[in-house]
């Protein structure tokens, strides 16, 4: 870039600084007039709701319960108590939208009240709130006032209208939308014109085709199928997809979503939900297994696909139909039979229960790393920032090939969590540990007798040479986390290497096991086993290691107090057998990466990653545009660099979506994760003490990963180099510095197109992948 333009854009640097706004939000007396147009719910108000408010109204983690995903929630309302509690000591009734209750008296009944209803207000709660943030402007791109609480630590007020004067008294700035460029004035027209005219709403209503017809009869009826194998069949697949958004055939952006369901009515007449608090949990009478569409929105952190056409089916029919095994009794619904899926479903070959889900890897990986509930705290603070998966070949997986150890080893295999008892809680995970370790002892002694020569890369899966779930990766954003195809960005700290048995026990810990609205005794029993399953995965992974050095590699990986855990928790690791992989130098886990890298290659969805695993002048994707090969060889310099030599990463939430964009009105997106270190991650609490900020790093992606942005930067692909160059001149001691560049390509919640550049990203990402997108959630958005 001339020196000339350079220099302007210092100075802009400097004065943006310089003007950093502080002062209040401007009051405007004046509001624009409801309109006296007929309004539309579905029409017109829908759009609104989707644009402005199902950002942080949506799933579980809505404030105040108040999901706007479903018509019906607005009808529902808001509720006092969160569904996230971690320290609550009794089970919480359960509220899920569609299912615990069907009429507007129930809810109240529950404890919900109204945000429509005026009483004797002139006003609702819904428009008083819109109206409060209509009210107050600030001023554009700034920061927002330090006493407006943010994030997930916000105390959310879930005031009645009956409250609201009190609320607008203590919290002027915190109207709705809350802490950002609200509605536009037509906006603002609408919704008050909707509801002066009585708020009436009318749910979507799903218009089917005769191909959707089609595949949900065959589907029904494959399901519904009264002989006792097949109701064993069905019951497994039920359990392994009921958090499924599913899809017939890939239609782009018009895709439809359907869902599977117990119900107690046949096919071919309404459903009649069984609305048990788990998907295992004893139904109480005959059951039948419907699809019915996806009645909301498409929110993307709930939207996990899972392809349901005609291959799917016939793939499905091939793997659970092959052979003449039978089913003599069908299994309960007791707390035995929920506590340990490889006894209740042992008449299901392994090997199809293994490779249906193998097949599928990324869904399953993502049920219980990205879902099942909006917010992954019990999951994600046991897991590292940054790590790779792979899987067993079922080949040489021991609990499918050897029957007479798989029948060893299944009573073993049982999980924790079903009691709820506080004073038990102790009891029972002494109980549920010592399993756990007593199985790792004999998985050891088979896999040594099985194997002499020890592990090989020929033991992981190749996707049967074409399947990219084979390779995952996974991120950790703080209290969620993301799950790609692929090997992404450089060799990792820790991998995972998973058999059957632990895949499908971490599927049942966290997903179908796990209760959101469980106590404290439930959430820190699926917490703690979920630490022994990560240590599992890490421990099998190190088989691949030379004799000798697993250990020295494990230490490696729990510094500090991670050694308590490793001497008193932990089952003992190998140590002796041979691993069958060649080694070159002493670094061998990143040696072993690098093997997994390069054996793997063609299999890798993200083969080559430039930008993070480049290192040289030519960086850039070979099949973009000449202009985004050119984005990516910048920021590449950013990339997998640590905190110590690039200051700018301490200055950075955990994901920041880019997007860039050249003269001629086309542009791209990347997302910039910032991967934390610890010295381990084998504790529930006291993350901060064993943080290593110095050692973070920057994994920068070429698209979207995760559903929670934490900021965007917006950069003309012809400023994109001085960005670069402000963030690699950034200090360790440089608020102000890093302010002035938010500034200027910063996107704040205060920004005049704040909506429009979260919804292009959104535009960007369904024109790339249409069956993936859906509307990101900013509850977690920063005011950097």
């Amino acid at each position: 870039m001339p020196k000339l333009i350079a220099a302007a854009f210092l100075a802009l640097l400097f004065l943006a600084g310089c003007a950093e706004n502080t002062t209040p939000p401007t009051f405007k007396q004046a509001l624009p007039t409801a309109t006296h147009q007929p309004v539309s719910f579905n029409e017109d108000v829908r759009p609104i709701v989707e644009a402005k408010c199902l950002a942080c109204h949506s799933c579980f983690d809505a404030p105040c319960q108040l999901k706007m995903e479903y018509s019906d929630g607005l009808i529902r309302g808001a509720h006092k108590d969160p569904v996230y509690d971690g320290a609550r000591f009794n089970t919480q009734q359960t509220t899920r939208l569609g299912i615990d209750a069907q009429t507007e008296q129930q809810w109240r009944e529950m404890g919900f009240y109204s945000v429509l209803a005026r009483g004797d207000q002139t006003r609702s709660l819904f428009e008083n709130m819109i109206r409060l943030g209509k009210q107050y402007e600030f001023a554009p791109n700034s920061k927002l006032p330090e006493n407006i609480e943010l994030g997930l630590s916000r105390a959310n007020q879930c005031v009645s209208n009956e409250d609201f004067s009190d609320y607008a008294s203590d919290h002027p700035y915190e109207g709705m939308p809350l802490a950002v460029t609200g509605l536009t004035d037509d906006e603002y027209a609408t919704l008050t014109g909707w509801i002066n005219q009585g708020g009436a709403i009318s749910p979507l209503v799903a218009k089917l085709n005769d191909a959707d017809l089609n595949h949900i009869n065959r589907w029904e009826a494959w399901l519904n199928d009264r002989s006792p194998r097949q109701q064993l069949i069905s019951r497994w697949i039920y359990e392994h997809l009921y958090l499924a958004h599913l899809y017939f055939e890939d239609e782009g952006a018009d895709t439809r979503f359907f869902e599977i369901v117990r119900s107690y009515t046949v096919p071919g007449t309404p459903i009649d939900m069984i609305a048990t608090r788990r998907p295992n949990d004893d139904p109480e009478g005959p059951v039948y297994y419907r699809l019915r569409p996806v009645a909301g929105s498409i929110v993307h952190k709930r939207h996990i696909t899972f392809p349901f056409g005609e291959k799917p089916f016939e793939r499905t029919r091939e793997l659970f139909e092959a052979g003449d095994w039978q089913v003599d009794t069908l299994p309960d619904y007791s707390r035995d039979s929920r506590a340990n899926p490889f006894v209740t479903f042992a008449d299901i070959p392994a090997r199809a229960r293994y490779q249906f889900m193998l097949d599928n890897a990324e869904y399953f990986t993502r049920t219980f790393i990205r879902g099942p509930v909006c917010r992954g705290q019990i999951a994600t603070d046991v897991i590292r920032d940054h790590f790779w998966v792979s899987y067993h070949d079922p080949e040489d997986d021991l609990y499918i090939t050897d029957a007479e150890y798989r029948d060893k080893v299944s009573p073993l295999l049982a999980l924790p969590g079903q009691d709820s008892a506080l004073l038990d809680l102790g009891e029972n995970w002494i109980t549920y540990q010592g399993k756990r370790n007593r199985y790792h002892e004999l998985r050891n002694q088979a896999y040594r007798e099985a194997y002499p020569k020890g592990a090989s890369l020929d033991h992981i899966w190749d996707g049967d040479g074409k399947n990219t779930n084979a390779l995952l990766t996974v991120f950790r954003h703080h209290n969620n986390a993301s799950v790609q195809r692929g090997l992404i960005g450089q060799v990792p700290l820790t991998s995972w290497w998973m058999d059957y048995p632990l895949f499908e026990r971490t599927y049942y810990e966290l997903v179908v096991n796990f209760d959101v609205f469980g106590n404290v005794a439930h959430q820190v029993q699926t917490r703690l086993y979920f630490d022994l399953i990560r240590n599992g995965g890490e421990q099998d992974y190190l088989r691949l290691i030379p004799p000798g050095e697993r250990n020295r590699v494990l230490r490696n990986w729990y510094q500090d107090s991670g050694s308590l855990k490793l001497d008193y928790s932990y089952a003992s690791m190998d140590d002796t057998v041979p691993s069958q992989v060649p080694y070159a130098t002493s670094a061998f886990n990143e040696e072993l990466g690098a093997r997994m890298l390069l054996k793997f290659h063609k299999l890798n969805a993200e083969r080559d990653d430039p930008i993070n695993r480049c290192g040289g002048s030519d960086c850039g994707r070979k099949d973009e545009p000449e202009w985004i090969r050119e984005a990516d060889q910048v920021l590449s310099e950013l990339a997998a660099t640590r905190a110590e030599f690039l200051p700018a990463i301490n200055y950075l939430p955990d994901v920041t979506f880019l997007r860039v964009h050249n003269g001629e009105g086309q542009r791209t997106v990347y997302t910039v994760i910032r991967d934390r270190a610890h010295s381990n991650v084998a504790f529930l609490l006291g993350e901060d003490s064993r943080y290593q900020p110095e050692n973070d790093k920057l994994t920068i992606y070429p698209g979207i990963i995760g559903s929670y942005p934490n900021f965007i930067f917006d950069i003309p692909a012809a400023q994109l180099g001085l960005f670069k160059d402000r963030m690699k001149a950034l200090k360790a001691e440089e608020p102000k510095a890093f302010e002035s560049l938010v500034s200027v390509w910063g996107v704040r919640r205060t920004h005049r197109q704040f909506w429009e550049i979260l919804h292009d990203i959104t535009a960007w990402h369904r024109e790339h992948q249409p069956l993936q997108a859906g509307i990101f959630d900013i509850n977690r958005y920063e005011n950097l």
